[in-house]
């Protein structure tokens, strides 16, 4: 229900500014890749202005993206870590437990002790 929702009132008056951009800027502009000259450039692209700017606006985000994701790389490195030493823990946890229930008496529930692991709550 939220997903179309947020469809109707967000993306749907998106695509019609969007479209409306296009619309309003369809000139046509040269693109050079030639630094020195700028009257007869060795390398030049003629395209929509609207198409050069979502071009510019995807490889921002495919840029930012992926600076974003290497600068991550630490916190995903610690999260790995922490997540193996949970592991271990548990079945740290799961041996003791095991050892537990071989000392004890079974027939006196009082006495039964038990190791828990309680995530932490957020």
């Amino acid at each position: 229900m939220i997903r179309k929702l947020a469809f109707w009132l967000v993306l749907v008056p998106l695509a019609i500014v969007i479209l409306m951009f296009a619309v309003a800027n369809r000139e046509v502009v040269t693109v050079s890749f030639d630094p020195f000259s700028s009257h007869q450039p060795a390398a030049s692209v003629r395209v929509p202005l609207f198409v050069l700017i979502f071009i510019l606006v995807i490889l921002g985000v495919i840029i930012g993206g992926v600076a974003s994701w290497l600068r991550q790389g630490k916190h995903r490195r610690a999260a790995r870590v922490h997540r193996s030493h949970v592991v271990a823990l548990r079945g740290e946890i799961d041996s003791l437990n095991t050892k537990l229930a071989d000392t004890v008496d079974m027939q006196s529930p009082e006495r039964t002790a038990r190791l828990a692991y309680r995530p932490p709550s957020n």
